[in-house]
């Protein structure tokens, strides 16, 4: 019997054990945070994205330079871009590529504070689950929420930016050479949907690059709040 009690006792002790443990081990300072203050630290995060990662894209080659942004040919223009490089026209084709990028540049530029204000709007219907979620659900949030809005803010700022770096020409003298080539067959893609879709589309990525650091490295989080928020999904 005694033994048994023994056993007993020792068994309490090692649980009481774990169990303070596992409370040691839990975020401190994060009691009382509620759905609002992690929602704010969540547009906090993205606006930190903006303005780390975002505004990197604003400059000459923040495409053309970034391998994880640079936007490449379309499908249909893969072939132009060949067919051109085959027949020595390497720098015809070059120049095609870089004014895309320019032109994302430049209205990534002019579009910016709408990301800021969109980001100033967003409702995060359930800020906790967002935030225990992927290293880039709030990025993936705030893509779901705003693109329709911010497709149709980019899309004319992408075709005035065309038109100002001159891409509009350049292509238009680009398929027409390649449309008087024998053996080929005619293309007509519209540049200004697919260059606003992929300038978007980068635009998302280096937010979600910046949302990541501060998800993993505790030395990104450079505001209280940040520091509050995030302990939580430690």
């Amino acid at each position: 019997m005694k033994r048994l009690l023994l056993c007993i006792l020792v068994l309490q002790l090692v649980g009481c054990a774990e169990l303070q443990q596992v409370v040691n081990q839990l975020p401190q300072g994060t009691t009382g945070i509620g759905n609002a203050e992690i929602a704010q630290g969540l547009r906090e995060a993205l606006n930190m994205g903006i303005e780390k990662q975002v505004d990197k894209l604003a400059l000459e080659n923040g495409f053309f330079r970034n391998e994880l942004v640079k936007i490449l040919l379309p499908e249909e223009l893969q072939k132009v871009d060949k067919t051109l490089r085959d027949v020595g026209l390497s720098s015809l084709a070059d120049e095609g590529l870089r004014i895309i990028n320019r032109a994302a540049e430049d209205a990534v530029g002019e579009a910016t504070p709408i990301f800021v204000d969109a980001v100033k709007g967003i409702t995060f219907n359930d800020a906790k689950q967002i935030l225990l979620g992927n290293d880039n659900a709030a990025t993936q949030y705030l893509q779901q929420a705003t693109k329709t809005q911010l497709y149709n803010k980019f899309n004319p700022i992408i075709k005035n930016s065309f038109q100002k770096v001159g891409a509009d020409q350049i292509w238009s003298n680009i398929i027409t050479k390649y449309n008087s080539l024998r053996l080929t067959n005619n293309v007509n893609p519209d540049l200004t949907d697919y260059t606003t879709n992929e300038a978007l589309e980068g635009v998302y990525t280096m937010i979600a690059l910046e949302e990541k650091e501060i998800r993993t490295k505790v030395s990104s989080r450079t505001t209280d709040l940040l520091k509050k928020v995030f302990a939580l999904q430690d």
